[in-house]
């Protein structure tokens, strides 16, 4: 039996391997990785803003003091569509054995910028009705909303700017006595105007229609999911999809945020009101139940995942320097650095328990209350509640959500740890197939 798990654990640690190092993933896992930092302090940005300076400030003097915060979190994860783009161009052909990265970043930025929209309706402050505005790029487009935007034209367009660019008929020799830098340039200038000129007549054939990629995006992928509502089949369908696309480095709050978000939030109200006039909470699944069950410790129950690596994992100190740096912010439900430090993101071994955790945790919450062990979550809490004041609180103190929520952190360490073991098993071989390179 011990030689038919090993055996299993082999076969599973190699196609992880396998896949790990299939050149598309790589360049995407690549430029992750190189866009941790930013990722990174927009956690802590967040932190900062949402739960130390609420400690001493409040009202217009906590507002002036979160442009510190929002400031970072408009450089970074605002902007983290445009930011990708570029990197996977630069790991693409680093990857591909192309001489022309740098090249291709500034082409993979421009085809990205070339396919947003041209006007935006928007409600200015106080108006009555929208107004069209022009010569404008909305954070909204080239922020989370617009991370599957960057990777779909950071790929495209670098292996279109790739294929061309090896072809000899459309380079340009200027000969040697020309700088280096220039004649490099005027190298890939065919390849670089055809690329760009393929996506501006792809987004021409898109407005003619009065749409752009980001709208057809949201629409594939985020409008099928709008059948679905907030029933317990409904929530794990659409907050499981939502945290798989997060291991694909696009933002769950693209699903999440859209589609439970406002619906959870109406429940919240009802169970607060139905408080208030004395009758019981209806809604299990609310805005509450989110924070306090499904995404205790960050999307993904990252927190278990923490756990798990504090308690099991001595002799690879790679995963422990990301833990460390992880468990602050991990507390406070901050889980970017050891999404993408890790990472969880392209790593399939990973994936598997970033998935299945949440569901677990979700139908524990819910049977937990569905048999009245438990009532319905009253109480909004923020986002960034740490656990187990988490469950007092949006409970009203109810000791018995607090015995909940630690049995299903236990229950979700057991499930990660298999998976991490893995995982570690498949750090150690790819690195070693690097360092044979």
């Amino acid at each position: 039996m011990a030689a038919e798990k090993r055996t299993f654990l082999d076969k599973f640690t190699e196609f992880s391997v396998r896949l790990g190092n299939q050149v598309h993933l790589k360049s995407l896992r690549d430029a992750f990785a190189t866009l941790m930092p930013a990722f990174i302090i927009a956690g802590i940005a967040v932190l900062f803003n949402n739960v130390f300076f609420p400690w001493f400030l409040e009202g217009a003097a906590l507002a002036r003091m979160q442009v510190f915060g929002n400031s970072i979190t408009n450089g970074t994860l605002n902007i983290a569509g445009l930011l990708i783009a570029p990197m996977i161009a630069y790991f693409l052909c680093r990857n591909k054995n192309n001489p022309s990265a740098i090249n291709a970043t500034f082409v993979a930025t421009t085809c990205l910028v070339v396919m947003l929209a041209m006007a935006h309706a928007v409600m200015p402050e106080g108006a009555q009705a929208e107004v069209t505005i022009s010569g404008v790029m909305l954070f909204d487009d080239v922020g989370t909303k617009g991370m599957f935007s960057g990777i779909i034209c950071g790929l495209v367009a670098t292996e279109l700017f790739i294929r061309l660019s090896e072809n000899k008929h459309l380079k340009i020799n200027l000969g040697d006595q020309v700088p280096p830098a220039v004649s490099k340039s005027f190298s890939t200038l065919i390849p670089a105007i055809l690329v760009i000129s393929f996506f501006a007549v792809v987004a021409t054939v898109l407005a003619a229609f009065d749409t752009d990629l980001i709208q057809i995006i949201s629409t594939v992928i985020q409008e099928p999911l709008r059948l679905l509502n907030t029933s317990i089949f409904g929530f794990l369908i659409i907050y499981s999809t939502g945290n798989f696309l997060f291991t694909l480095g696009i933002h769950q709050t693209v699903i999440n945020g859209t589609l439970l978000d406002p619906l959870l939030l109406v429940n919240m109200n009802e169970n607060m009101q139905a408080v208030q006039e004395g009758a019981m909470p209806p809604n299990i699944l609310n805005s509450a139940f989110v924070t306090v069950f499904a995404q205790l410790g960050g999307t993904g129950f990252t927190i278990s995942l923490i756990i798990a690596v504090l308690l099991f994992v001595r002799n690879y100190q790679p995963f422990r320097d990301v833990v460390n740096l992880s468990l602050a912010p991990g507390i406070f439900n901050i889980n970017e650095p050891i999404i993408f430090g890790l990472p969880i993101v392209f790593n399939l071994p990973m994936i598997i328990p970033f998935v299945a955790s949440p569901i677990v945790a979700t139908l524990i919450g819910y049977f937990a209350t569905a048999v009245g062990f438990i009532e319905p979550l009253s109480v909004m809490v923020p986002w960034t509640t740490p656990p187990i004041l988490s469950a007092l609180l949006a409970s009203k103190g109810d000791f018995k959500v607090v015995l909940v929520q630690v049995i299903i952190i236990v229950v979700c360490v057991a499930i990660y740890f298999p998976f991490l073991k893995i995982a570690q098993r498949v750090a150690i071989k790819s690195a070693e197939l690097e360092r044979a390179e």
